[in-house]
Formats: C-alpha cells, structure tokens, sequence
C-alpha cells in the first residue's frame, strides 16, 4: 500500500516550524529529510524515523517496525498530532544522523 500525498502533507504541515524540511518520493512512499540528512520516511502511511541513540532515548516506549520486508527496522512514532513532540523529536536526532552521501559521478 502507498502513502498519500494528503498524510505527506499533513505531516509536513506539523513540522512546519522548522527549516530545510524536504521530501522525496520514492516508489510510492516519501522518505523525509532534515537539513539535507535522512530523518526518516512516510511508509504506508506512518511515519517512521532512524533508531538513533537520540531518537530511542525521546521515544523509549516506541515500537520498532519495518518501512517494507528485507528493510532494517526503524521508530515508530505515533504522536504525529503532536506538533512541539515532532519538532523537538527532529531537533534531537538531527546531531546523530549520518552525513548525506555525495553523489557519484555519472
């Protein structure tokens, strides 16, 4: 099942307070970036976040679950109705994501 456009948005919409928050489709889900790192992505409509040290302390109660079969498991966060929890949530993972990967030359 495919993530739509409308929980894309509304999701975009409660993170609306930070900067430099993009997306980009990918095989009908959308993976989200912060700052240009890879936080996470919307998967069958949830949102799903790296299980960085950061992240598992802001959430300690949440459940790990996989984006789709074979993947490694990532966060699951559920209080997307929770504006203050999301941004304070991308503000403490930003530090421990990894570097984004520079493009190979074609």
């Amino acid at each position: 099942m495919a993530s739509s456009r409308e929980y894309l948005e509304f999701i975009l919409g409660q993170l609306s307070e930070l900067d430099e928050v993009t997306y980009r489709a990918m095989m009908g889900e959308f993976i989200l970036y912060y700052r240009g790192k890879i936080v996470g992505g919307i998967y069958d409509d949830r949102l799903l976040v790296k299980p960085v040290p950061a992240a598992v302390r802001y959430m300690p109660a949440a459940n790990y679950e996989r984006p789709y079969e074979g993947a490694k498991e990532m966060l699951l966060v559920e209080e997307v109705d929770d504006r203050e929890f999301l941004t304070g949530l991308f503000h403490a993972m930003y530090e421990e994501l990894p570097a984004a990967k520079p493009k190979g030359k074609k």
